[in-house]
């Protein structure tokens, strides 16, 4: 298991060793949800995930 702080509250997340680039976690205390960016060796790169709204000709 690799632990990585949340980057909203500061929680450790436990993410899997088997984690892939583009997964989403979920951080258990705040609920904000994480896009893996990059997995190297021990360290794993989180990032908020950013979700694009659709553009309804408005």
């Amino acid at each position: 298991m690799i632990l990585s702080p949340c980057p909203d509250c500061l929680a450790e997340i436990e993410i899997p060793e088997d984690v892939m680039v583009g997964e989403i976690i979920e951080c258990v205390d705040c609920g904000l949800e994480l896009e893996v960016e990059k997995v190297e060796a021990n360290q794993v790169e989180i990032q908020r995930l950013s979700i694009e709204k659709e553009d309804w000709g408005e």
